[in-house]
């Protein structure tokens, strides 16, 4: 690009500078800081008139080999880095009052036109918040293993309360069990914990969702079918029903469900006996 078209961008370079909320600091190839931005003074705690003509060591960014070493003569290994680049580096620095910040850096030298190094240019993102946040996901992912759950169901409210003796009444028995609630209420998971709590709990737990079928294929995945009972019958299909057997079959949005496919399933229930859809010979 030539310089008659960087020179008009160029002048408000220092405007655009400051208006980064990332701390931006360049430093020349002794390890001098020449220039940082007001976001980089306030992310360090120094005045710029501190920093500027500083060993950027002053920072004691813990990812700085020169500072690993501790010999006191340790120089920035950005300068022999291949690419002269380093990217997305998690490290901490040190304030001027001895806080710690925890800021993720990048780093790239700087060229002139003819190749030779003339500085570089770090920027660090401020991660305070993100590993305060990440600390108490942290903490309360710890608690919540401990804390009172109900076959996991999380809740100590009377009315959770009240439901949790519901699902340990309704696993005790052996008879077919109704679970009221509007649409997203949690209606799969008292099944589940019914299914939990019962004698039935070693054996299988069968969903389907009666909603999503049309009659024909609803009665065929509820009560299976032999081999040529409807067009496209290839092979006889085991039923939810027998593929549950001694377990537990949970029927969601059954009253989706046709009338006469209700009327089937009641029988089924009473009668504790699944019969396959069957081909009706026709003389």
């Amino acid at each position: 690009m030539s310089k008659s078209k960087i020179s008009p961008y160029h002048q408000y370079l220092p405007e655009i500078v400051e208006t980064m909320h990332d701390g931006l600091v360049i430093i020349d190839p002794r390890g001098r800081i020449v220039m940082v931005n007001q976001a980089m003074a306030d992310l360090t705690g120094y005045g710029r008139e501190e920093l500027i003509g500083r060993r950027c060591t002053i920072l004691q960014c813990d990812a700085c080999e020169g500072i690993r070493q501790k010999d006191g003569n340790g120089w920035c290994r950005l300068f022999d880095t291949p690419g002269g680049k380093k990217e997305h580096i998690r490290c901490e620095i040190i304030r001027k009052d001895g806080g710690i910040v925890p800021v993720l850096k990048n780093a790239v030298l700087l060229k002139d036109a003819g190749g030779r190094t003339i500085g570089a240019v770090e920027t660090l993102i401020d991660l305070s918040e993100i590993e305060k946040r990440d600390r108490k996901i942290e903490e309360l992912s710890r608690r919540l293993p401990t804390e009172e759950r109900f076959c996991g169901m999380v809740g100590r409210t009377p009315a959770m309360r009240q439901v949790y003796t519901l699902i340990e009444k309704a696993a005790r028995s052996m008879e077919p069990v109704i679970i009221y609630g509007e649409s997203g209420t949690g209606k799969e998971l008292a099944a589940h914990a019914v299914h939990r709590l019962s004698r039935r709990r070693d054996a299988p737990f069968i969903e389907l969702n009666c909603a999503a079928l049309n009659e024909a294929l609803l009665e065929s995945e509820l009560f299976g079918h032999v081999k040529g009972a409807f067009t496209g019958a290839y092979r006889h299909r085991m039923g939810r029903f027998e593929a549950a057997h001694g377990g537990a079959v949970f029927l969601d949005e059954i009253g989706e469900m046709p009338l006469t496919t209700q009327t089937k399933l009641l029988r089924v229930l009473e009668n504790k006996q699944v019969e396959q859809l069957i081909k009706v010979r026709q003389d």
